[in-house]
């Protein structure tokens, strides 16, 4: 039988400018035990949907037409059509939490940071299964260890800013669970996750779907998460249903030229190093833009430019006390050799907390570090950065600019593009204000955007238009390195292909230097030219790109490319061989890659220009220390 069958429905927005069709005479079935994915890019109508069977449309929104129909398989309540019936009435608040639940995508907004996961789990039991506290209390235990929550117990007194993000997504789970709904949602459940959590909250999902004979609504636009979990598809853009099918039928023989383009842009291990990904909307960039863009270097190309030597750094979680409670701290960086050389892209991975985005505030000298040095070469040979005052510092900061992760908190919302783009340019001095002028709009050109939306602030661009005005402003005063922080772990496929392609072809006409950092593997494939990979604030393996994808030898470094979910039915995620806990543990690493408290985290050249942090390898005669 179908849990859910949406029947024609058409959701309007009530906007200052008008009315908004954002669901346009919609069809589809979720049959029970089953997974269908519901697939496509940002403001294609899949989060209103998941709104209007939820009950949860804001009061702007409206249900035009069609029904929404929520069947019980245990047969104990007759079908009710959720369309009709009123949103904050008992019919719906029956419904909610209890018979239909929802994972929304971002686990830290969507808990209550007051009370503890055991209260925030427990509350939806006391709603709807008539039980009393200490039962609920009991039923929340049973769910944390469904969810393998660590330790189920001390779960329960956690708040959530305790928690990882993988953690957090558990007690998310958890919480939709507890009432056995006949229909789970899951709203882009892994977007925010390394690759190695996303696997198990993945494997996670089918494993209590299997348990609680569940349906499930997958909403995403990774078509990786895609191929591993959905059953049937139904790809939907702009509000109205492109094409719909079995994952065997889209992904074998898409019909749709929507579809085949989306499934064209997604990066994947198997590219050839000059294959580019396909865009639906290619940005063109103009010879004339670029030749006003390129940045003087002094530094000839394949020579160092940046060099990281023994850097380490650390962090104070706990302070001390008078009644003698000891100051707790965290090693970000431990002793890390890093050298990256002009004119090449460096991608830097690991899960979140590896010290990724550490390292490169370190070069950014926004940070400043215990130990090590940083060197940088301006022309003059390689400089220690922590030294560099005054003119010679604003001369760095001028030469090193990021881009953040997330293009729309990384912008001030109270300032036009204009001010933004201008910003740099007045802070260093550059030019009269006509020449700021003229540069501005020479860098909304170079970035594939229509000067004539320099007026416009942040909130009317789309999240991959806020990417390119982040790029636009790191290039405004011709830097020759830049630092790219998750630059598009935040944006849907399509217009991740567009910013790859942009810093692709920027990087190759403008000859600079980047060093990208990303959890992403398939995507660091895309883009870099050697990969550094990173764990608990150590360099693991370091190497050409296709030599570490191609022939990974550390642990680590084999779990996370075993975790990248591929959009290709032919190669699914090994569920029961995951085992990410393992493989993020120094100490429980096999020999000779197994690293002990105190141990030094040295790199050892395993092949030609691939080195290994190997410390049980007596070193006889391999190159040790920094990796050029």
């Amino acid at each position: 039988m179908n849990v859910l069958s949406i029947e024609g429905l058409t959701v309007d927005f009530n906007t200052a400018e008008g009315q908004v069709r954002a669901v346009d005479d919609v069809s589809f079935v979720v049959p029970e035990n089953r997974t269908v994915a519901l697939v496509g890019e940002s403001g294609s109508g899949k989060t209103v949907i998941s709104q209007t069977i939820m009950g949860l449309l804001p009061q702007m929104a409206s249900v035009t037409s069609g029904k929404v129909i929520l069947a019980d398989p245990s047969g104990a309540e007759p079908p009710v059509d959720i369309a009709s019936l009123e949103r904050k009435g008992p019919k719906m608040r029956h419904l909610r939490g209890n018979r239909v639940a929802i994972i929304f995508q971002e686990p830290m907004t969507s808990l209550s940071p007051l009370h503890t996961i055991g209260d925030q789990i427990g509350e939806a039991a006391l709603l709807h299964r008539n039980v009393s506290g200490a039962e609920a209390r009991e039923l929340t235990r049973e769910m944390l260890q469904l969810v393998q929550f660590p330790d189920p117990v001390r779960g329960l007194d956690t708040y959530p800013f305790e928690l990882s993000g993988g953690l957090r997504q558990r007690a998310m789970i958890a919480m939709a669970m507890i009432c056995h709904p006949a229909l789970l949602i899951a709203d882009e459940p892994t977007t925010a996750l390394d690759v190695t959590i996303q696997a198990e909250i993945l494997k996670l999902i089918k494993e209590v779907q299997s348990e609680l004979r569940m349906s499930v609504l997958m909403i995403t636009h990774d078509f990786g998460v895609v191929a591993n979990m959905a059953d049937e598809i139904a790809v939907i853009y702009h509000g109205k249903i492109l094409e719909k099918g079995t994952a065997e039928q889209l992904f074998s023989n898409p019909q749709h030229d929507y579809l085949k383009a989306l499934l064209h842009a997604v990066p994947s291990f198997h590219m050839d190093k000059d294959e580019r990904l396909v865009p639906i909307r290619p940005i063109e960039l103009k010879s004339e833009d670029l030749t006003s863009n390129r940045p003087h270097c002094d530094v000839a190309p394949g020579e160092p430019l940046v060099e990281m030597r023994n850097v380490t750094k650390k962090f104070t979680l706990r302070k001390g006390s008078f009644l003698g409670g000891k100051t707790k701290t965290m090693t970000a960086l431990d002793q890390i050799n890093l050298t990256i050389r002009r004119g090449e892209c460096l991608g830097l991975v690991g899960e979140s907390g590896s010290g990724k985005t550490t390292a490169a505030k370190a070069i950014l000298r926004a940070l400043e570090v215990e130990g090590g040095d940083i060197l940088y070469n301006r022309g003059q040979g390689l400089e220690d950065i922590a030294n560099l005052k005054g003119q010679e510092l604003m001369d760095y900061r001028r030469r090193v600019q990021l881009i953040f992760q997330d293009p729309f908190s990384s912008l001030n919302p109270r300032m036009t593009i204009n001010d933004t783009l201008t910003e740099p340019l007045e802070v260093h001095g550059v030019g009269t204000p006509e020449e700021r002028a003229e540069r501005v709009r020479n860098l909304m050109s170079l970035v594939g955007l229509d000067p004539r939306f320099l007026r416009r602030y942040p909130h009317s661009f789309s999240g991959g238009q806020r990417q390119r005005i982040g790029i636009a402003r790191a290039l405004a005063l011709n830097p020759e390195f830049i630092l790219c922080d998750e630059p598009t772990s935040a944006l849907d496929v399509s217009v991740q292909a567009q910013i790859l392609n942009l810093l692709q072809d920027l990087k190759r006409d403008l000859n600079l230097t980047y060093l990208f950092v990303s959890h992403n593997l398939a995507v660091v494939d895309y883009v870099a030219d050697r990969i550094a990979v990173m764990c608990r604030g150590r360099l693991v393996e370091l190497g050409e790109t296709r030599t570490v994808v191609g022939n990974p030898l550390h642990p680590y470094t084999k779990a996370l490319l075993s975790a990248v979910p591929e959009p290709d039915l032919s190669a699914p995620l090994d569920f029961a061989a995951l085992d990410a806990n393992r493989a993020s543990e120094p100490h429980l690493w096999p020999e000779p890659f197994q690293l002990l408290e105190g141990m030094e985290p040295s790199l050892v050249e395993m092949e030609p220009d691939h080195f290994v942090c190997a410390p049980g390898l007596k070193n006889t005669g391999a190159l040790e220390g920094t990796a050029a």
